[in-house]
């Protein structure tokens, strides 16, 4: 029996065939909104969100003018700053500490993981009531009077610290995976040659699990950009605009005031300023990490 002739180029349509339901939410979802995000930055918005003429730069040029802003944007690099460094060497620590298995390791291993099951609004009403300055355990016992999410001098480092937390589980995970797929004979020929436990972390284990480190402060610093869900429920930019966030910006300009126009330049810079230290990050690759 004669097998039927294969139309020529139907296999070559056949795996674009599975990419097209991708594709449509692409589209759908992020290429779509996002040029419309940049129109709407350029022109004149009503407050049923309908663009009703051309603005040119007038939105930049009232949302640069704005004191605010300026805030904004020390508080996301300030937020962005300190958190991913923290997060990283916090993570990294412990999951050096218990790369190797051990008896009770699925315990802790499971205890250090459990910040990733849970929901960031559930972990924003924990910390409200751990940090509350009158029946706060926080307070009780460092036996002090903070205000932490009321107080100007505090409110970020309440901020900060919730963030921190939320970002331990998922990250543990990914250091703990990297650092037991490292060679074991790699650091046994390292100990021979008589080099310590810190010589053996930075000179064998950091450098061949330096492509995890790379993703996780690329994802982290995302996240950190887009901090706004913690803010709103604990302190609503305040006291005295001291956790005002960009994306948080962009919220009440958007949602509260209805400039949408506001907000989408709001929100094309946080985006640029997310490409620039990506960039910054892929290019650091190319030097630093190994792949090998």
């Amino acid at each position: 029996m004669q097998r039927a002739e294969r139309k020529p180029g139907a296999g070559a349509v056949k795996p674009y065939l599975y990419l097209l339901p991708m594709l449509v939410f692409a589209v759908g979802f992020v290429y779509y909104p996002f040029l419309k995000t940049v129109a709407q930055s350029v022109a004149v918005v009503n407050f049923k969100g309908e663009m009703t003429g051309f603005a040119g730069l007038d939105n930049f040029r009232y949302l640069f003018s704005r004191r605010e802003f300026t805030i904004a944007i020390a508080n996301t690099l300030r937020l962005m700053g300190i958190n991913v460094p923290v997060t990283l060497a916090l993570t990294i620590l412990l999951a050096w500490f218990s790369a190797r298995p051990r008896r009770w390791g699925p315990v802790y291993e499971t205890m250090l993981a459990l910040p990733m099951t849970v929901s960031m609004s559930a972990i924003t009403l924990i910390f409200k009531v751990l940090l509350n300055p009158t029946v706060g355990f926080v307070n009780y016992a460092l036996g002090i009077h903070a205000g932490w999410y009321t107080d100007r001098h505090t409110a970020m480092s309440g901020i900060l610290m919730l963030t921190v937390w939320m970002g331990i589980g998922f990250n543990y995970l990914l250091f703990l995976s990297a650092f037991r797929a490292v060679p074991e004979d790699l650091i046994g020929s390292a100990r021979l040659d008589g080099a310590g436990p810190l010589t053996v972390l930075f000179r064998v284990q950091l450098p061949l699990i330096s492509p995890t480190i790379l993703y996780v402060a690329c994802t982290n610093m995302i996240q950190a950009m887009m901090t706004s869900g913690p803010v709103l429920i604990l302190t609503q930019g305040g006291p005295s605009r001291s956790t005002t966030t960009l994306i948080y910006l962009m919220y009440t300009s958007g949602y509260r005031s209805s400039n949408y126009g506001l907000a989408a330049c709001v929100s094309l810079i946080a985006f640029a300023m997310t490409l620039v230290f990506a960039v910054l990050l892929i290019w650091l690759e190319g030097r630093k990490v190994n792949y090998q």
